[in-house]
């Protein structure tokens, strides 16, 4: 049997969160494709490498960049599953940049898997909910049921 390969999707700030739980989600026996600049503080042992950037400062080219690599890990993966913790204020935020990650699986005909509750004070919440996420309530064991 082939091991499922989940690509996460989530806002940056929340990347510290995410990687912790990529610990438990290998554990489960999965494998987990992080964007870029995630991958790259799990690899410097969780260390936020990006916390000092002036994020204003990337490019629409460079932005572009990030964009296109994550939508290819996207393409490689058997799933998505997003980590929507809490930013701004908001409980399990989901914004534009992942929900047009939603989207790419969505149209690759990935299952999208949303770790928490739905995001009911979102704007976005009807395209989010019209991609037909499935949400495990903050329960990773349900990805490998």
């Amino acid at each position: 049997m082939t091991k499922l390969t989940v690509a996460i999707c989530a806002s940056a700030s929340n990347y510290p969160q995410v990687i912790a739980a990529s610990y438990d989600i290998e554990k489960l026996g999965i494998n987990v494709l992080l964007p870029a600049t995630a991958a790259r503080m799990k690899a410097n042992g969780g260390k936020n490498i990006e916390a000092d950037r002036d994020w204003t400062s990337v490019t629409a080219h460079e932005k572009a960049s990030f964009i296109r690599g994550h939508f290819n890990e996207i393409e490689k993966s058997d799933a998505i599953l997003v980590m929507n913790y809490e930013k701004h204020g908001k409980a399990n935020y989901i914004g534009p940049n992942v929900l047009m990650e939603m989207s790419i699986a969505f149209y690759l005909r990935k299952p999208i898997y949303i770790l928490n509750g739905k995001p009911e004070d979102s704007p976005l919440i009807d395209e989010i909910l019209g991609l037909e996420p499935i949400f495990l309530n903050g329960d990773l064991k349900k990805l490998v049921h």
